[in-house]
C-alpha cells in the first residue's frame, strides 16, 4: 500500500495545496512568522519612524526568506525520516503516500535556493543567517552528520536557528536596512535569551511521543535515553526557567518595556503552561501530542507579548 501511495503525484486526492500545507509543518511555519513580525516591530519602535514603502519591502522579503527556510529545514526532515515517520507521524505527507519523494525533493530544493538568491540581494548580514540555518537544518537531518540522532546536538541546534539566528540576525538586518548600525535592541537580547531555554523544551518534548520509531531506528533522543517522564520534566523544567527568568529580569533587562505588562503575561502564561500540563499522561500520544501543540501557542503568543510591552512602555 506504502508504495503504491508513495507513487501519486501531489495534490492528486488531497489538493496541492493542502499537501503543501502540511508538509510544511504549519506551527513551524507559524512560529517563524510571528518571530520575524515581532521583532519587525521591535526594531521599528527602535529605528522608526520608518518609510512605509521601504519597510513593507523589508518586512516582505524578509518574511518570505524565513518561511523557505523553514519549510527548507522541515522538508529535509521528513524526507530523510519517511520509514520513522510511518510509525511516529503517519499523516505527514510523505509517510502518508500523499506527497512522491520526487515533489517532496523539488519543495526543498527550491525551498534552499530562494532564500540564499534572496540574501544576496539584501545584504551580508541576511546572507550570513540564511546560509547558516540551512546548513544547521542539513547537518541536523542529513548523512553523515545527522544531528538528531545526538540529544544535546539536537537540542543545540534548534535552539541556535529559533534563539539566535532568527532573533539576532533579523533584527541585525532590519536595523541595516534602516540605518540602526550594529547595536541590538535589549528586548531582542532578552527575546534571544527566553528562546534558548524555550527551544531546548521544544526540542526535547516533541520527542516524548515518537519514541517508539525514534528507538527502532536508534534516533537517541532524551525520551529513549531516559525515559519519556523525565524527559517532559526536563522540558516543563526549562519552559519554567524561561517563563520565571523573563518575567523577573525582563523589566532590568528591557527598562523601555512596560514593566507590569512584561511580568503579567509571563506569570499568566506560566500559570496556564501547568494548568495544561497537570495530570498528562506521557503514554497517552494523542494526549501529549495536544499538550506539545499548546506549547507552540505559547511560543505564538511570545512574539506578541514582548513587542506589545515595548510598545506600551
Amino acid at each position: 500500500m506504502h508504495v503504491e501511495a508513495a507513487t501519486r503525484p501531489l495534490g492528486r486526492t488531497r489538493g496541492a495545496a493542502g499537501v503543501l500545507w502540511r508538509f510544511s509543518r504549519p506551527h513551524t511555519i507559524v512560529g517563524s512568522a510571528l518571530s520575524v513580525v515581532g521583532i519587525f516591530a521591535i526594531a521599528a519602535d527602535r529605528l522608526g519612524p520608518l518609510p512605509p514603502g521601504e519597510a513593507a519591502f523589508h518586512l516582505a522579503w524578509t518574511l518570505v526568506a524565513a518561511l523557505a527556510v523553514n519549510l527548507y529545514i522541515v522538508g529535509l526532515n521528513q524526507l530523510e525520516d519517511v520509514e520513522i515517520d510511518r510509525i511516529n507521524k503517519p499523516g505527514l505527507p510523505l509517510a502518508a503516500g500523499d506527497l512522491s519523494p520526487a515533489a517532496g525533493r523539488a519543495i526543498v530544493a527550491g525551498a534552499g535556493v530562494l532564500p540564499v538568491l534572496l540574501a544576496f540581494t539584501q545584504g551580508p548580514i541576511e546572507t550570513v543567517a540564511v546560509l547558516t540555518a540551512l546548513a544547521i537544518g542539513t547537518a541536523y537531518s542529513s548523512p553523515p552528520l545527522r544531528l538528531k540522532r545526538f540529544p544535546m546536538a539536537a537540542s543545540a541546534s534548534i535552539s541556535v536557528v529559533r534563539a539566535l539566528v532568527v532573533n539576532l540576525g533579523v533584527y541585525l538586518h532590519f536595523a541595516a536596512a534602516f540605518g540602526g548600525g550594529t547595536e541590538v535592541a535589549p528586548a531582542v537580547w532578552a527575546l534571544t535569551l527566553f528562546v534558548l531555554p524555550f527551544s531546548f523544551a521544544i526540542a526535547v518534548l516533541k520527542d516524548v511521543p515518537d519514541a517508539e520509531g525514534d528507538r527502532r531506528y536508534r534516533i537517541l533522543t532524551f525520551t529513549v535515553r531516559l525515559g519519556a517522564r523525565r524527559a517532559f520534566r526536563m522540558g516543563l523544567a526549562a519552559l519554567t526557567v524561561a517563563y520565571l527568568g523573563m518575567a523577573v529580569l525582563g523589566p532590568l533587562l528591557v527598562p523601555a518595556a512596560h514593566p507590569a505588562v512584561l511580568a503579567g503575561t509571563h506569570l499568566a502564561a506560566l500559570g496556564l503552561l501547568w494548568w495544561w500540563a497537570r495530570g498528562i499522561d506521557v503514554r497517552d500520544r494523542a494526549g501529549f501530542t495536544r499538550f506539545y501543540m499548546r506549547v507552540w501557542v505559547l511560543f505564538f503568543c511570545e512574539y506578541v507579548a514582548v513587542p506589545a510591552a515595548v510598545l506600551l512602555g
